[in-house]
């Protein structure tokens, strides 16, 4: 102590000159961090814009096709009833339809016993004079004979949207089966010009949706290419050398040439990028900043401390979220490699495998969906479509959901069914899916992988209950009151294993409340939980009212 006390004395500027370089240096590292930071943070926004407006001109690009299909293939069913097949030509050359190479109509209204095929007329698109070949007539066939077996063996359909077909790549169709009393009488369809596309949609497409959306000036900065089926370059000038290390992002198109790429590069100069090669004179500007650190110091460390608690909470529902994601993704990719590579030589495990990438497909929108709900219910634009429905069917389109997804991990669930008629409740089916699923979810989560679980349902005391029961870790008493807070994990030991978004039961509570019911949990640590969701039911009166407000079916 002696000797520091002396060299304090004896170097007080040196003493002075550390001091004062220390919180100098500290600053320095904390803007070289907050740099990183601001780059990461640039980068991800800058992808996320990229990505937003890929997704934006894809829609573009589908609301174009499908507006002009609709247009272009409505054609009357007494066409086809009547044997009056030639109007139909009249129509397409009438609507002048572009992009198409050929456009065809096939009558099934009228065919004779032995017929095969239908009546089959296909009209060029541009001159009208012009044949088609036996490849283009052949990928029509194939591609109407789904609608044709529904003729032949007079199967109801429902209206349906347009429907596409991409299986020959030089002859894409777009389809429009034509139904009179839910049965299929015909087909009106579309051959595309794939070079037509290329040359007269593309462009003028993409130029002027860049220019509405960013500006002619920040346009420019943004380099766009499109890539067909075979990775060629059907879009968009080379990208230059000094260009290939900016940001890339890709997806395909939704409806129609689902098999091409969009591309997008910016060069861009992000606040990162700029903000690092003006670093020496952030520095400069830092020393002169210095001097009101030790002012700053208290409240500096105070916001230090709530970002770090502010940048774990999001580093941990960002690791889990990615987590939750990744595993139905892999699935599906799994199980789509296996129908690729043929490894399933039966119907059965086509079916089987069929089924089991719904079901993560499904899994998949529910975590997405939590994610987005919880943004709606955290800036109050939350909102429900109620009407009057069954819970027993919403319930089983949850559990039919799971019994895929568990089967394969050797769990089971049991389910009590309602002996008697349920009343109905006023509800949003859609909401209380994913509440229920989300019930479910928590179930699987926390219970050993053999471990059942068990589902009633029942009506009591005018209310509807559906009660889910697992035999997993339980929760303590002390943990039960926080459970329904977003972001909240049980602590305890048992379960720190288990990946979760946290969101789950915080919009299970919000979806429940807005339905005017409630939520209740029994659970012991170690004895598992019940976890019950109590919906009001519509008493018979109000039944009887709503049943005879309805309107009544018109007869046909």
């Amino acid at each position: 102590m002696t000797s520091i006390r002396q060299f304090l004395k004896r170097h007080p500027a040196w003493v002075a000159a550390v001091l004062a370089i220390l919180p100098l240096i500290l600053l320095f590292r904390l803007q070289y961090v907050s740099l990183l930071r601001l780059e990461e943070t640039s980068s991800i926004a800058r992808n996320a814009t990229l990505h937003t407006y890929l997704e934006a001109l894809a829609n573009e690009f589908e609301y174009t096709f499908k507006v002009h299909a609709e247009r272009a293939l409505n054609i009357p069913a007494s066409h086809f009833t009547q044997g009056r097949m030639e109007k139909s030509a009249y129509l397409f050359r009438k609507k002048g339809v572009r992009g198409a190479r050929h456009l065809f109509v096939i009558n099934y209204a009228l065919m004779e016993e032995g017929d095969t095929e239908g009546d089959l007329y296909i009209f060029d698109a541009m001159n009208w004079s012009e044949p088609a070949s036996e490849e283009e007539i052949n990928a029509v066939l194939v591609a109407v004979a789904p609608w044709k077996l529904m003729a032949e063996r007079a199967i109801p359909l429902a209206t349906i949207p347009l429907s596409v077909d991409e299986r020959d790549p030089d002859n894409r169709m777009i389809l429009n089966p034509i139904t009179e009393d839910s049965r299929v009488v015909g087909v009106a369809g579309m051959i595309l010009d794939n070079d037509y596309f290329a040359r007269e949609v593309l462009g003028p497409t993409i130029e002027n949706f860049l220019s509405k959306l960013y500006g002619k000036d920040l346009s420019r900065s943004l380099r766009v290419s499109v890539r067909d089926e075979q990775g060629r370059r059907v879009y968009g000038a080379r990208t230059p050398a000094s260009l290939h290390n900016k940001r890339e992002v890709r997806r395909g198109f939704d409806f129609i040439y689902t098999d091409w790429t969009l591309d997008l590069r910016s060069t861009y100069v992000t606040e990162g990028e700029w903000a690092r090669s003006n670093f020496v004179i952030n520095l400069s500007l830092s020393a002169l900043l210095s001097i009101v650190l030790l002012g700053g110091l208290v409240v500096a460390l105070r916001t230090v401390a709530r970002e770090s608690k502010l940048n774990q909470m999001k580093s941990d529902f960002i690791s889990n979220v990615s987590h939750e994601l990744r595993t139905p993704l892999a699935s599906i990719r799994v199980f789509s490699e296996f129908l690729r590579l043929g490894r399933a030589r039966d119907a059965s495990k086509v079916v089987e495998y069929g089924e089991f990438i719904e079901t993560e497909s499904r899994h998949l929108t529910l975590l997405i969906n939590n994610i987005l709900d919880f943004a709606k219910i955290e800036s109050g634009s939350k909102t429900y479509e109620f009407v009057d429905g069954d819970v027993e069917v919403v319930l089983a389109e949850c559990l039919r959901m799971f019994a895929v997804r568990l089967s394969h991990g050797g769990r089971e669930i049991s389910y009590d069914k309602p002996r008697e008629p349920l009343p109905l409740v006023r509800m949003d089916a859609d909401a209380l899916v994913q509440a229920f699923c989300n019930i479910l979810e928590n179930a699987d989560k926390y219970s050993e992988k053999s471990a059942p679980i068990h589902v009633t349902l029942e009506a009591r005391h005018d209310e509807v209950i559906v009660a889910v029961r697992d035999e997993g870790v339980g929760i303590a008493r002390a943990e039960q009151k926080r459970i329904f807070e977003r972001f909240h994990r049980v602590s305890t030991g048992l379960v720190h294993d288990v990946k979760g978004t946290g969101l789950g039961l915080a919009i299970v509570k919000h979806v429940v409340d807005a339905h005017g019911g409630r939520v209740t949990v029994r659970s012991e640590a170690g004895k598992g939980s019940t976890f019950a969701i109590h919906l009001p039911a519509l008493k018979p009166a109000e039944q009887s009212v709503r049943k005879s407000a309805a309107p009544e079916p018109s007869p046909s």
